[in-house]
């Protein structure tokens, strides 16, 4: 894939890129190993005052980045001021709190006498120059979580983001630069996914972390694990949406379209499979339904447009094929369902609900990454959790009853990452953010977080 800005609205190419060469990546992995063996010396207020000075900046270049962000990758304009926002506001977390969050451990006297010390504690120390594998559905956002708690801890990062992002990549550097990092504090690769393996097995990257496919998550996971070196992985998800008797039927569907079809859906931990007990199935199916046929899908750069484009001809055409083998195999499509007319050559795809989905269909069991949500018909609780769980993903969940015993139920049995009752998943600087089975492993924000890069450090001192 060419490294270049290409419009999904249009189709249009506007920008091409270069790929470094090696020499040149080699110069930005010494100044990223130089770099970190002063950075990792200087202390949390030092490191705080450079990250309020990028948060301002970014702050400052909102509507620019977001406009960018929106020509890259199609993302509505709306929602691309909401993701650089909430870029700053992760950045000011992290500014704010990494002292207490990599705070020195002490156990008590009493715990560590028996040990033959005086005295004994935990330091959370950095790991080194870690490399940042990122993908283009949250250009700005998904690179944000990682590096804010990674240089607030003192280490280095390395950025290899999606090749049809680059120069949102490319403000990223510059955004930390310009608050004042040192110079390799915070570089971008502009590469290919063949050159990955070559900068991870580089002795001087001592980590790394991967959100992206399940396909990229096991090249890196594989090549890390030969060389021995941490990763954390955010892969692929299938979030449940549950809905069962005791919900506010009417407010779930209302939430259930914003669960879908935000980033044009194409996120990670976006609802994709609508699971509703059949007492509530009709209500909810037909108020769901309606409400994604009215959706506005047109020119992202319009303030009203509710569903841009999705942000790759291939990504679009394969989720066109998820639905046609669907709807071959007995699928039936309440809205949607085809490619639209009168949208020029941008890559759009309409909101489609496809209800009467079988274990047949590959929607059933792969990943729809576009506006298309299948819709279950559960026949009681138990039901509902098996579908729930009939997955091989286990990013996150949205259940939706107000009785504390179904509540407890699905916290015990849920297998994914996170569990959210009565709303839609989200990601929030204070709380941990990953999944378990295919979806990854590791956590991203929130104390969790911050560690995934430290070398957790064990001190001791000899009694006498």
């Amino acid at each position: 894939m060419a490294i270049a800005t290409v419009n999904p609205a249009t189709g249009q190419t506007l920008r091409t890129f270069e790929p470094y060469s090696a020499e040149a990546v080699e110069q930005r992995l010494a100044r990223a190993t130089q770099t970190f063996a002063q950075y990792r010396l200087t202390d949390f207020g030092q490191r705080a005052q450079l990250m309020h000075r990028a948060a301002e900046l970014l702050d400052a270049d909102r509507e620019t980045i977001a406009r960018l962000m929106t020509t890259e990758m199609g993302k509505p304009l709306v929602a691309a001021r909401a993701e650089a926002a909430k870029c700053a506001k992760a950045m000011r977390w992290y500014a704010d709190r990494a002292p207490g969050l990599l705070a020195d451990e002490h156990p008590s006297i009493a715990d560590v006498a028996d040990a033959g010390a005086s005295r004994a504690w935990v330091r959370y120390r950095p790991l080194g120059v870690v490399l940042a594998v990122m993908p283009w559905n949250f250009p700005l956002w998904q690179v944000i979580r990682f590096a804010a708690p990674a240089l607030m801890a003192g280490n280095v990062g390395l950025l290899k983001h999606a090749s049809n992002v680059p120069q949102t990549a490319l403000y990223l550097e510059d955004l930390f630069r310009g608050a004042g990092f040192p110079d390799g504090c915070f570089q971008t690769l502009l590469i290919g996914s063949g050159a990955v393996e070559g900068v991870l097995r580089d002795p001087r990257v001592a980590a790394a972390t991967l959100t992206g496919s399940e396909g990229a998550g096991r090249s890196v996971a594989s090549v890390a694990g030969d060389e021995v070196k941490k990763t954390v992985l955010e892969l692929g998800g299938s979030d449940p949406f549950v809905v069962l008797p005791s919900a506010d039927v009417q407010a779930a569907a209302r939430t259930a379209v914003t669960a879908r079809v935000q980033n044009n859906g194409q996120s990670c931990i976006a609802a994709k499979r609508f699971i509703v007990h059949t007492d509530v199935y009709d209500e909810f199916t037909t108020a769901f339904t309606a409400a994604m046929g009215a959706l506005r899908m047109g020119d992202p750069m319009d303030e009203g447009t509710e569903v841009g484009p999705l942000a790759t001809r291939q990504g679009r055409d394969e989720l066109a094929e998820l639905v046609a083998d669907a709807l071959a195999l007995g699928a039936k499509a309440e809205t949607g369902g085809a490619y639209p007319q009168g949208l020029g050559e941008g890559w759009y795809y309409p909101p489609t609900v496809l209800t009467e989905v079988s274990a047949r269909m590959r929607i059933h069991h792969e990943e729809a990454f576009g506006p298309v949500a299948t819709v279950y018909r559960a026949t009681d609780l138990d039901h509902a959790v098996e579908l729930a769980n009939d997955t091989p993903f286990g990013l996150s969940s949205s259940v939706w009853t107000h009785d504390e015993a179904e509540q407890e139920r699905f916290v015990r049995d849920i297998q994914a990452g996170g569990v959210f009752f009565n709303g839609m998943t989200a990601s929030h600087p204070a709380l941990p953010f990953g999944g378990v089975r295919r979806s990854g492993y590791g956590r991203e924000l929130s104390a969790h977080g911050i560690r995934e890069f430290c070398n957790t450090t064990t001190v001791w001192v000899a009694a006498g």
